[in-house]
C-alpha cells in the first residue's frame, strides 16, 4: 500500500486506531531521544515556548494530558523558571488516503492523521532528554477528542524512564 499526503494543517491529534487503521506500522509511538540520567533525578518542570496548537481547546487538552503524565512520574509543575526540566510540544494533522496496488488507482476516503511531538529538555543546556513522537489516524469528532488525546499522551509516556527506587 502507498500513502499520499494531501494537506498539512496545524492542530491537535489523538489515539491510534480511531478509524480502524491501528495495524499499520507507519503509525504509533517513536521515542527519538531518551537520556534517563537527566530525567530520573528531576523533581520539577516548567513549560517552555514551543509551537502550540492554534486551536486553544486542543492546546489546553494536550497541556493537561502532559501535565497529568508528568505528575504521575512524580514531577511538580513550576509556574515559571527555574525547573529541572523544560517541556514543549508540537502538533499537526494532515489528510491521507490509502491507495491499493491490487486495485489500480482505487483510493480510500481521505482520513486525518495526527502527529504530536513532546520534547523534554534540560532548561540550562537545552539538550533534549526525552523526545517522543506519535503519528496516528484520528477521529476529529470533538465529543471524543479530550479522551483520545489523554490516551495518546499516556501511550507516549509509557517509555519514560523510571526513577530508581531509594
Amino acid at each position: 500500500m502507498r500513502y499520499f499526503h494531501t494537506g498539512f494543517i496545524l492542530a491537535g491529534f489523538v489515539l491510534a486506531g480511531s478509524l480502524g487503521l491501528n495495524g499499520q506500522t507507519k503509525y504509533g509511538v517513536k521515542v527519538e531521544t531518551s537520556k534517563a540520567a537527566g530525567l530520573t533525578a528531576a523533581k520539577t518542570y516548567v513549560w517552555a515556548v514551543g509551537r502550540p496548537s492554534p486551536d486553544k481547546d486542543v492546546d489546553r487538552m494536550i497541556v493537561a494530558a502532559i501535565d497529568r503524565e508528568m505528575a504521575a512520574r512524580g514531577l511538580a509543575k513550576q509556574p515559571a523558571a527555574p525547573g529541572d526540566l523544560a517541556v514543549t510540544y508540537t502538533s499537526l494533522n494532515r489528510s491521507e488516503v490509502e491507495v491499493s496496488r491490487s486495485t489500480a488507482q482505487q483510493a480510500s476516503a481521505p482520513f486525518t492523521v495526527g502527529t504530536l511531538v513532546v520534547d523534554i529538555s534540560n532548561p540550562a543546556s537545552r539538550e533534549s532528554l526525552y523526545r517522543v513522537r506519535m503519528d496516528t489516524p484520528i477521529d476529529p469528532n470533538p465529543a471524543r477528542l479530550e479522551a483520545e488525546i489523554g490516551a495518546a499522551v499516556k501511550a507516549m509516556f509509557e517509555t519514560y524512564p523510571q526513577a530508581a527506587k531509594r
